[in-house]
């Protein structure tokens, strides 16, 4: 088990939850200082390499590195608030709006945040021809996630992991 797995589960989860504006802040905050994250980064043919560079009571933050074609899947993110930001490149996401509205798609563009609560649900891709960067902040930490698929009644739960699995 890694140190910061370790970590992760010995904090207390009882602190009140960041709001996404508050986890907005944190992810254009730690954008501007790419001392400390953009040696970090990494670029992996398989899947969407990732790292978490922060972890803290009541947050943390992840640095995800996208080739073309990568992309998360529907997910949620267990009940916590987030946030992410395009630190390089560009990425698609989609998610479910109102009965009227149906599927949602989103470009997201260099210096773009997305903030979001915590029942909120999206898929995000890379159809850009080039890498992208983006930094990710959640609150609490995660704890778990569920994977969906769109089916034509809606999104349907297909699994459910525990940060032990990431």
């Amino acid at each position: 088990m890694s140190l910061d797995l370790a970590l992760a589960r010995a904090l207390p989860r009882t602190g009140p939850a960041l709001s996404p504006n508050a986890l907005r802040k944190i992810v254009q905050d730690v954008a501007e200082r790419t001392d400390e994250w953009l040696p970090r980064v990494r670029l992996a043919a398989g899947e969407r390499w990732y790292e978490r560079i922060r972890l803290a009571e009541d947050h943390e933050v992840w640095l995800i590195s996208w080739l073309p074609g990568q992309s998360t899947g529907f997910h949620d993110h267990g009940g916590s608030r987030g946030a992410f930001l395009v630190a390089l490149g560009e990425l698609e996401e989609l998610s479910l709006g109102g009965p009227e509205q149906g599927l949602l798609m989103r470009r997201v563009g260099p210096g773009t945040a997305r903030a979001f609560g915590p029942d909120y649900l999206h898929d995000i891709r890379n159809t850009a021809a080039g890498p992208a960067v983006t930094l990710h902040a959640y609150s609490p930490p995660l704890s778990e996630m569920s994977r969906y698929e769109l089916r034509a009644g809606g999104l349907v739960r297909t699994a459910t992991e525990g940060s032990d699995q990431w």
